[in-house]
């Protein structure tokens, strides 16, 4: 599983997406990370040995499987015939209209129920957590803390900035399924747009671009660089960054 691949490619986003969507407290994009690293995990509740299958147990578990279930029905209803593929894992919740059509549900309902917003930016940190303690836990906390401290009323705001959690967690699936685009199997990512007469056709870059899910290339070079890009995305990080290349010219 790419696990954590995923939560820091989505935690990168979420810090890239963050001005574009109008949120430049340090504090609230990182809550706006973590969310975004959170549902970058999501896209794999098709898949019962998932770290989102797994996390609340019996609850995420009958999810994952209605999501298989929808899938495959979906795929049964919709594929060609020379497409043999069980319709399960990497296909429904691994295009880009998933990622939009649930980004718009979080965006409505979050944005006329509060607690629907703060279950959304809780449920994303504790996905992210779980597969990135090291890297999401300590900041998802930090930053919680510090908007509660400095907030009088944290539920005002969620209901103020639930829209965007919608684009958040939309970000935060595509981003999965572009990360899952990379690998050797690619996804269905354009689905249901017919390519070559198959609209589950399996998309990505060409297969000597590609990787192995758990290889040298993800461990050594796409997580260091991920880990990079996110870090320097944060303006304070930045200008420091910046300032000691200054000083040691």
């Amino acid at each position: 599983m790419m696990g954590r691949s995923h939560a820091l490619t989505g935690a990168a986003g979420g810090i890239l997406i963050a001005p574009a969507i109008g949120i430049t407290d340090t504090a609230e994009i990182t809550i706006l990370a973590g969310t975004t690293a959170g549902y970058a995990l999501l896209p794999d509740l098709d898949h019962p040995g998932s770290t989102a299958s797994k996390l609340l147990g019996p609850i995420t578990w009958a999810a994952g499987g209605l999501l298989r279930l929808l899938s495959k029905l979906t795929h049964a209803t919709t594929k060609t015939d020379e497409d043999s593929n069980s319709g399960t894992h990497r296909h429904l919740s691994h295009t880009a209209v998933f990622a939009a059509v649930l980004g718009v549900i979080i965006g409505i309902t979050a944005s006329t129920n509060p607690y629907v917003a703060l279950a959304t930016v809780v449920l994303g940190i504790l996905l992210a957590a779980a597969a990135t303690s090291i890297f999401v836990a300590p900041i998802g906390l930090a930053a919680l803390a510090t908007w509660h401290g400095t907030v009088t009323d944290p539920i005002a705001v969620l209901d103020d900035v639930g829209p965007l959690l919608g684009i958040a967690v939309g970000v935060g699936c595509l981003i999965h399924t572009l990360g899952d685009a990379l690998t050797k199997s690619a996804v269905p990512l354009l689905w249901p747009l017919p390519i070559g007469g198959d609209p589950w056709r399996c998309v990505g870059p060409p297969k000597f671009l590609r990787f192995t899910t758990g290889s040298f290339v993800e461990n050594w070079l796409v997580v260091p660089a991920i880990c990079l890009v996110a870090a320097l995305s944060i303006p304070e990080v930045a200008d420091a960054a910046h300032d000691l290349i200054n000083t040691a010219e």
